[in-house]
């Protein structure tokens, strides 16, 4: 049934985008965090995304066969940005080296909000699509009767 490859092309863009929200989320926590367990500064962390092929989709399970074509995205991989931060001068500071500095993240909070911005409107454009296909199939079944 084709009725459902945009449903789950909507799902799979919803799951993604909420995986690049948490992702922007943890940058904006870390912004200060100068020391990690892996040592240095904290890193700032990308989504990339890539296009899905129509493996598991709903209607292929309906229809018991795999079809073909593209059908929504996933997640590729996490990145992190190894560019180097900012330092800033703090003799005080535990994580400062011999001549006072500290790196900061390189997280930069303006991107990250431009970022969040993007994603949550991502993120409602595919329930609006989810929505309205599920009215129109509503309606679809009301011709019917």
């Amino acid at each position: 049934m084709v009725f459902f490859d945009s449903m789950d092309t909507a799902a799979s863009g919803l799951t993604a985008q909420r995986l690049r929200l948490d992702i922007i989320s943890q940058n904006m926590a870390n912004v200060n965090t100068t020391r990690t367990a892996e040592g240095g500064p904290y890193k700032r962390k990308t989504v990339i995304f890539e296009q899905m092929q129509n493996e598991n989709s709903f209607s292929s399970i309906l229809n018991k066969k795999k079809q073909s074509g593209v059908n929504g995205v996933r997640v590729a991989r996490i990145v992190e940005d190894e560019s180097q931060g900012a330092l800033v001068y703090n003799p005080t500071h535990p994580d400062a080296n011999a001549q006072g500095y500290v790196e900061m993240p390189n997280v930069n909070t303006v991107d990250e909000m431009v970022n969040m911005i993007s994603a949550s409107r991502s993120y409602e454009a595919n329930v609006t699509s989810f929505n309205t296909m599920k009215s129109m199939f509503a309606k679809a079944l009301e011709i019917g009767k």
